[in-house]
């Protein structure tokens, strides 16, 4: 019987975007009673107030039960998602509610023409692990202590496919393109200046040594 009540109450999650101020409330409850990372309400409103579209809800029976927070914009000339907090309620968990939150978010990171997405995942949270691996995300670094209370931490990447990413990026608003183009050249001068600045070192170290060798020699 408990069993066939699940199925139904499985049936009967909806998803919904977020709307407006009234849903931020409602995230930040869930969040701070299911995470173990606190996190300010400017936090909250840096990622909703500039990423609406990319904040889900999934509600069971009125209630709250899961959601998901993530930001997109340009980092070194490469257009990322970033997944800042997912949770889903302990009760509602095995019901494939974390799953269609990061589905539906990276859907409207791939029609804005993103090139990948990643986030941070605590080592030991084996279900997160394994549930964005599924999505074919790879561990891409290891972070010791990252979080506040002193656990490591895997960034794990998604690559979005990129005859995805070229048809939705073709459709963009001409300022969105001048803005990843520009971000693109920014980072392309950046790694120029730095490549420049450690050859001028490493040739003031070799003037340096040689000079004080050729004392040495006097």
């Amino acid at each position: 019987m408990a069993s066939e009540e699940r199925r139904a109450e499985r049936a009967e999650i909806e998803y919904k975007a977020y709307e407006d101020e009234h849903d931020l409330p409602v995230v930040m409850d869930l969040v701070a009673s299911e995470l173990s990372e606190p996190y300010s309400i400017f936090t909250y409103r840096y990622f909703i107030a500039s990423w609406p579209g990319l904040c889900w809800m999934a509600y069971s029976r009125g209630k709250c039960v899961g959601a998901i927070v993530c930001k997109l914009d340009d980092h070194r000339g490469v257009f990322r998602g970033y997944i800042a907090m997912l949770v889903v309620a302990k009760t509602h968990r095995k019901y494939g509610i974390g799953t269609e939150l990061v589905r539906r978010s990276l859907k409207v990171m791939r029609e804005a023409g993103a090139d990948e997405c990643v986030l941070e995942a605590e080592e030991c949270n084996r279900g997160a692990l394994a549930l964005y691996q599924h999505l074919g995300f790879i561990r891409d670094k290891y972070l010791v202590r990252y979080y506040l209370n002193g656990v490591n931490a895997f960034r794990l990447k998604l690559l979005l496919p990129q005859e995805v990413v070229d048809k939705h990026r073709a459709a963009l608003p001409d300022e969105a393109k001048k803005r990843i183009e520009k971000a693109a050249t920014d980072y392309e001068a950046r790694l120029q200046k730095d490549e420049a600045a450690a050859a001028d070192k490493e040739a003031e170290t070799e003037a340096a040594v040689a000079s004080e060798t050729a004392a040495n020699l006097e």
